[in-house]
């Protein structure tokens, strides 16, 4: 991985990439469990993962919006407080918090931390700033939704902030929500790589590539982008 035109990356996770929800496969190493982020820290590579907001502001580490295909429950996780979450198993352990992610992981690798919200944007800063207080490793936290970065840009200034973009979006939606939400990075789908904008964004930040799942898409990244946020046969 290069760095950016204007200054080395602070989340550069080397020749590993970033494993996507963990390096999981199969129900023994489901997405988004410690155990699966374990592995990745084994095989040295950065860590992607998804943060959702239960109803009570606790952030758990989970994609999904309810816990109906990794957990076999109904409850959504917007909707239901951290108690009912806490009684939920992916695989046959409890669904992460992020402070439990925090604490395995202990700054040894960075972290891209996807913020998944429906509504509330407001409630993510104190949440956020309880939870990565004490930590001090290299992380970032990024989002399709504009309005993400832009209350971390006022709230949190000294946090490392992301753009996560479609290659469908228009040239206008992709301008106006780079526009609002001033990202330090971005991190863009792979059928967008190549592509002029992308070319003219690496020259002014770190664009990092989701999701490389074969070796077409990593022999890609390798030229396009400044990391592969990878799974699978994706894997550097």
């Amino acid at each position: 991985m290069r760095s950016s035109r204007s200054a080395p990356d602070p989340l550069d996770p080397g020749p590993a990439g970033f494993a996507h929800r963990g390096l999981h496969r199969g129900s023994d190493f489901p997405e988004n469990s410690l155990i699966a982020f374990a592995a990745a820290l084994e095989a040295g590579a950065g860590i992607e993962c998804d943060l959702r907001l239960t109803a009570d502001n606790k952030i758990v580490v989970f994609h999904d919006a309810d816990a109906k295909r990794m957990c076999g429950s109904t409850l959504r996780i917007g909707k239901s407080s951290w108690a009912e979450l806490g009684r939920l198993r992916v695989g046959e352990r409890p669904i992460p918090t992020l402070e439990s992610l925090l604490e395995l992981v202990g700054g040894r690798v960075p972290l891209l931390l996807e913020v998944k919200f429906n509504n509330g944007v407001w409630r993510w800063a104190p949440a956020l700033k309880r939870a990565l207080r004490n930590y001090s490793g290299p992380y970032g936290i990024m989002s399709f939704h504009a309005r993400i970065p832009r209350i971390l840009k006022t709230n949190l200034p000294h946090v490392r902030r992301g753009l996560v973009i479609r290659d469908r979006w228009s040239a206008w939606r992709r301008w106006w929500t780079m526009r609002l939400a001033g990202p330090h990075f971005l991190a863009v789908e792979t059928a967008a790589l190549g592509k002029p904008w992308v070319e003219r964004a690496r020259q002014r930040m770190p664009v990092y590539t989701w999701t490389v799942r074969n070796a077409g898409q990593r022999r890609q990244a390798e030229v396009h982008a400044d990391a592969a946020i990878w799974e699978n046969d994706g894997r550097p």
